[in-house]
């Protein structure tokens, strides 16, 4: 079963970064070598707690500083509650600098996949466009599932840069929680109802 981002891009580069042994949150006594000479760095301390940990609140500030979002409309809180939840293994609520430098990379090719199929320039994508960006990054999804995803996101048949990156975000959380369920990578998996609310509702 091929999942999506198979092929290579900016996807595939996350999870092979996801791979390597990672720590979160802080460092004792000060950053990790090179991380102060790192730009991310400054703005994620510039929110971020003693604990050296963000939540959604201080995600969305730490992003709206950034301005990773360029000329689109900043991301809403909810929008960052999803980032934090896609990323957040130790179930924590809250995202460490590695976190957030894995989510930026993801928001960095989002956002260019977005602007490749905004043609117009208008902040927003119709069902074609976005089915289309979905397809480039390798999600095959039927005609009623992309229908599905069309009326959650899209607002008088057009989705707004939030909503895509909200959209990208679930996608990448659930596809990811499917796979590590599906060991014979067949695209099939039995979910228990209790697991499958789990898997869901911590998205």
């Amino acid at each position: 079963m091929a999942y999506p981002g198979a092929g290579g891009g900016y996807y595939q580069q996350q999870q092979h970064q996801q791979q390597q042994p990672q720590q979160y949150g802080g460092a004792p006594g000060g950053p990790a070598y090179g991380q102060a000479q790192d730009p991310m760095f400054q703005y994620f301390t510039a929110v971020a707690g003693q604990d050296g940990q963000i939540d959604a609140d201080e995600l969305q500030n730490c992003l709206t500083q950034s301005g990773i979002s360029g000329g689109y409309k900043p991301f809403n809180l909810e929008t960052c509650r999803l980032m934090i939840s896609m990323l957040d293994r130790d179930m924590s609520g809250k995202m460490g600098f590695n976190e957030f430098k894995e989510l930026w990379a993801a928001l960095s090719g989002w956002r260019q996949n977005f602007m490749a199929f905004d043609g117009d320039r208008s902040g927003a994508v119709d069902f074609q466009e976005l089915q289309r960006a979905l397809e480039s990054m390798r999600f095959r999804l039927s005609p009623q599932a992309l229908n599905t995803i069309a009326k959650r996101y899209s607002n008088q048949g057009r989705i707004s840069f939030d909503d895509y990156i909200a959209c990208c975000v679930k996608l990448r959380a659930l596809t990811e929680t499917f796979r590590r369920r599906d060991a014979a990578q067949q695209g099939v998996v039995n979910f228990s109802y209790d697991d499958f609310i789990q898997c869901v509702m911590s998205i």
